[in-house]
């Protein structure tokens, strides 16, 4: 008489948070095989992918205002963000919004774990929606992937892999051509692509650098990228609480786990609804098992999810065993609640949007500085009036030429430029020295503080303050 199979011991061995799947002992590479993916989360991940690839693609030729939706020229020291113009100058902006950014991670992350990265982060996206399909689409599934890799140098093999690199070097050179195009303008890109490459040698080795090594990520470190180089994944170690929505495994339904055998009544014989199956391991782009737990190599891809209700839906059990939940909500059976922490980081994170728009809405075409010249004392004219000389500095933070003149406001007096009058160029710096006479009558004390307004014709773009030095 058989006796009846015995459910597996739950999972209590921790041994594997001491190695990465895809590194043996010995340090060396273990290739990942991920079984080709299918299921819902899988198809919403990919139109959301098409749809924010179609978008980065054709960002650097979309204007606004005449302006590229967004360029980050580091060494023109000129940002342009959806048609606006920044300048170094605008440096505190920039500081606000790298904080904002930290604080939007963390929040983000808090309470949805690393839904970025399985979703949205262009390393997934390029890596599962783009080369992985180039690869099951040449070389076939994770079986026929593994058998073709150990096998001989054959004819068919030679031509699928040199295919296959070849279509991933075509389009490493595409996506490196559009970062180039981000940092410098496309159409910068399209005259170091139309024009003689005696005239871009700079732009052609910039081209080839980026196209190599958008290569090499995709080609051959991949999974590596998101376990051990992205700083990211490390942050979850310290953001992640028991209240945040992770991909998680339901231990308490799934244990013990065991084999499914038909017509049994697994709940009357000690067994949980995991069928040890191992689906979830099979369909893992970076080698874990989400049972295991929360880990650092999970990108949040949903590919498990997938393939855990497949073969729930195949052996008549609910779906959900591998899902989005927190720790407290598989534990504990409570929902998902706006903790105290994450109420805290949403009131920072607001209060820094707004003072960020608020800098963005007030923010004037130029900027200007008016500043006594320094060692020169205060003249005494003819008709017993005084004048200081002045420096001057104006930015156009536009790409549009700019005559300038500069009035006195609130006080009576003179200002008289020294030299021709101003014309800004576009995105230009115009220095020069100007002097300011004020009658005696004008003065308070030793110094007195004036306004100056910089003028686009009737329109005041600025105004400065500065000091007025007279005799006492």
């Amino acid at each position: 008489m058989s006796t009846p199979e015995q459910p597996t011991s739950p999972q209590k061995d921790e041994t594997f948070r001491d190695s990465l799947a895809t590194v043996d002992k010995r340090g060396r590479r273990i290739w990942i095989y991920p079984k080709k993916p299918s299921g819902r989360h899988y198809k919403w991940r990919a139109w959301l992918s098409y749809t924010l690839l179609a978008f980065l693609f054709a960002g650097p030729f979309i204007r606004i205002g005449g302006e590229p939706l967004l360029m980050i020229d580091v060494l023109g020291r000129r940002f342009v963000i959806f048609g606006q113009t920044f300048w170094p100058q605008d440096i505190h902006l920039f500081v606000l919004a790298f904080i904002a950014g930290i604080v939007f991670i963390a929040l983000f992350t808090v309470a949805f774990g690393r839904l970025f990265c399985g979703w949205v982060c262009p390393q997934t996206i390029f890596m599962e929606m783009v080369f992985r399909k180039i690869e099951y689409a040449i070389e076939g599934d994770w079986k026929q992937q593994q058998a073709l890799n150990k096998g001989p140098w054959t004819a068919e093999k030679v031509w699928k892999k040199t295919l296959k690199h070849a279509l991933f070097f075509a389009i490493a050179f595409l996506i490196g051509n559009t970062f180039l195009a981000y940092l410098i303008g496309s159409d910068r890109l399209i005259a170091i692509i139309t024009e003689p490459v005696a005239r871009h040698w700079g732009g052609l080795v910039a081209m080839l650098g980026f196209s190599v090594v958008f290569y090499g990520v995709f080609a051959f470190l991949r999974e590596q990228v998101c376990t051990t180089i992205c700083p990211y994944g490390r942050l979850q170690g310290v953001l992640l609480d028991r209240h945040s929505m992770v991909i998680a495994y339901d231990h308490v339904r799934g244990e013990q786990r065991a084999k499914f055998r038909k017509g049994e009544d697994r709940s009357t014989v000690g067994k949980g609804d995991c069928i040890d199956c191992k689906a979830c391991v099979h369909v893992c782009p970076t080698g874990i098992d989400i049972r295991n737990g929360t880990q650092l190599e999970c990108v949040n891809c949903t590919a498990c999810i997938d393939a855990c209700d497949h073969m729930m839906d195949s052996v008549g059990l609910p779906r959900g065993l591998v899902r989005y939940a927190s720790e407290s909500e598989i534990a504990d059976r409570k929902p998902f609640r706006f903790t105290t922490r994450m109420k805290a980081y949403s009131a920072v994170l607001t209060i820094l949007i707004g003072v960020i728009v608020t800098l963005i809405v007030m923010r004037s075409d130029v900027e200007a500085t008016v500043l006594r010249t320094p060692g020169i004392m205060y003249q005494t004219q003819a008709d017993g009036r005084i004048s200081n000389l002045y420096t001057f500095k104006v930015v156009n933070k536009t790409d549009r030429e700019m005559p300038i003149t500069f009035k006195l406001l609130d006080t009576p007096g003179e200002l008289q430029m020294v030299g021709k009058d101003v014309e800004l160029s576009g995105a230009g710096l115009a220095e020069g020295e100007l002097f300011i006479v004020l009658d005696r009558s004008e003065l308070k004390g030793m110094k007195t503080t004036i306004a100056v307004g910089i003028f686009r014709g009737n329109e005041m773009i600025d105004k400065v303050s500065t000091s007025f030095v007279g005799p006492l």
